[in-house]
């Protein structure tokens, strides 16, 4: 007879589809997740399903994540936005309680570009009033007289990345493009044939004027009832972008006072928006905020959430995070993400207190990439070494800063003893600080501490640790061992580090179980050691 041993099932990580996305989303998601839907738009039935336990939920613009939801979503870890825009996630709610917050910022720009081209032609040359005319009956060609683009002006108001494709497609069209955004360099503007300019300048000089700004406290009602009368009257406004950079009540009294020539709108301040006075006028072509609306831009934006959050549930970083600061991660730095957490846990374990700042420094041929987010990785360690729980790479920031932990990251490319290692200061208030310094091993990039505050080590940072600062002298190790022993506690491995003989030494033991507070104090009294600190590394 063969009995077989039934294992028990490991529930997977449930996310919660509350929109309609493409099929391709499904299979990037995969199989390791137990997937459940809902109408997002159906407030009671979101709230029910977000309170029935799911690790994350994938939304598009009919869904609002706000404060209420995020608080009805016990264990919710990643709200995943297929898409662009934000306007429906109350992301200070969502970093406050650790939910990562990712979106999709390219799947649409190819779209979006598209549109606004697609509004600035048919404005140009009233192809909505004059098929609207022909489907009535009426040959009405002496009355829609338009405008070519060749050699007149396009001015494009906020120069990233769907500016820059608009700006690419309308020179091929013979078009001078001249652009506004306060934080492009000119000579990055220089290289694409465009001239950076301030935005009085731009309104005057232009023939056309697409808009291509997020909307801000900053940008909100940007082209008002000021910047349009500075415009020519022969102009025509394009707002593919977010409703409210255009004062749509302005708009309207210049376009009926024959100070706008015409405009193409996809956005609106209030959507949905079906009832605007602007859509009873011929010199207005309007659509209803389709500029992300293609099967491309739709199956890009789900495939590149869906990957975000099978990354974010296996406890990765994602670039595409809006709430995590340290951006898009170089593989040669995110193997030292976990070790610089760990090395912050020891660092502020042994200093006995939550450092005022923390330091890493990283050094040898890693130091050529962008290592910010390991100012995050020491904050979260430090963070955990004193009991903050729940702690993630959103909430971390929030949290240091309101224990008033700072953080910084710099690079040294010299390393005169490894390929690359990285250096740990931390500084407490009361003056005192400590150096831990770790690095990665080999093609498998294996974890070790290096050293300790001077003391020269080759310690793996294993679950459990324990450290001894005492004076050099004969029979510690056996004393350690003994008193180990009693308590039943296994030593993995352990390391004496000094200074010279009889100096000052490190003791560092690795140990298969965590050493009690009360095996602590015991070793403290019949070493003598001037400090003993067990270490338990989470994550």
């Amino acid at each position: 007879m063969i009995i077989r041993k039934v294992l028990p099932r490991v529930a997977k990580p449930v996310v919660l589809i509350a929109e309609e996305l493409s099929p391709a989303t499904l299979e990037a998601l995969g199989p390791d997740f137990e997937v459940r839907n809902c109408d997002g738009a159906d407030r009671g039935q979101l709230l029910a399903a977000l309170g029935a336990g799911v690790d994350a939920v994938l939304i598009r613009s009919a869904t609002k994540m706000d404060a209420e939801a995020i608080a009805a979503a016990k264990g919710l870890k990643v709200i995943a936005r297929a898409g662009v825009g934000l306007d429906n996630v109350d992301i200070p709610a969502a970093t406050a309680a650790g939910v990562m917050v990712v979106n999709a910022p390219t799947s649409n720009i190819v779209s979006a570009a598209e549109l606004a081209i697609s509004l600035l032609l048919a404005s140009a040359r009233f192809i909505s009033p004059a098929h609207a005319a022909l489907r009535n009956g009426k040959w009405a060609r002496s009355k829609y007289t338009g405008a070519e683009l060749f050699e007149k002006t396009l001015g494009i108001v906020g120069f990233g990345r769907i500016g820059q494709l608009v700006a690419a497609r309308m020179q091929a069209f013979g078009m001078n493009v001249v652009a506004y955004d306060p934080y492009l360099q000119p000579a990055r503007a220089a290289q694409l044939g465009v001239q950076l300019l301030d935005l009085d300048e731009l309104l005057k000089v232009s023939d056309f004027i697409t808009i291509h700004l997020p909307k801000t406290k900053e940008t909100a009602n940007l082209i008002g009832v000021e910047a349009l009368k500075k415009v020519k009257p022969s102009v025509r406004i394009i707002n593919a972008a977010r409703g409210g950079v255009l004062d749509e009540a302005a708009l309207y009294d210049a376009l009926k006072e024959g100070r706008v020539a015409g405009a193409g709108l996809d956005v609106y301040v209030t959507e949905p928006c079906t009832d605007s006075p602007l859509f009873q006028l011929d010199n207005v072509v309007a659509t209803p905020h389709l500029g992300a609306s293609t099967d491309e831009a739709q199956e890009r934006a789900g495939i590149a959430v869906a990957v975000s959050v099978r990354k974010a549930l296996s406890g990765e970083l994602v670039p595409d995070a809006v709430n995590v600061k340290g951006g898009a991660i170089h593989p040669e730095i995110r193997p030292s993400l976990p070790l610089v957490e760990k090395m912050a846990q020891i660092a502020t374990a042994l200093a006995g207190e939550i450092p005022s700042s923390l330091e890493v420094q990283v050094r040898g041929d890693i130091s050529e990439y962008d290592a910010t987010i390991l100012a995050t990785s020491a904050l979260k360690g430090a963070l955990i070494a004193v009991g903050s729980e729940d702690i993630t790479y959103v909430n971390t920031p929030a949290l240091a800063e309101s224990r008033g932990i700072t953080s910084s990251v710099n690079s040294d490319p010299e390393s005169p003893m490894y390929r690359s290692y990285i250096s740990l200061r931390v500084a407490c208030a009361d003056g005192k600080s400590l150096v831990v310094n770790g690095t990665l091993m080999g093609i498998r990039k294996v974890e070790k501490i290096i050293a300790v505050d001077g003391f020269e080590l080759d310690l793996p940072p294993t679950d459990n640790l324990l450290f001894l600062r005492y004076a050099d002298r004969p029979g510690i190790v056996g004393i350690v061992g003994n008193a180990l022993g009693k308590a039943n506690i296994n030593i993995a491995g352990m390391q004496v580090s000094r200074t010279n003989a009889g100096g000052d030494a490190l003791m560092a033991i690795t140990v298969d179980s965590l050493v009690s507070a009360q095996v602590v104090a015991d070793l403290k009294k019949e070493t003598g050691a001037t400090q003993v600190q067990s270490v338990n590394l989470i994550g």
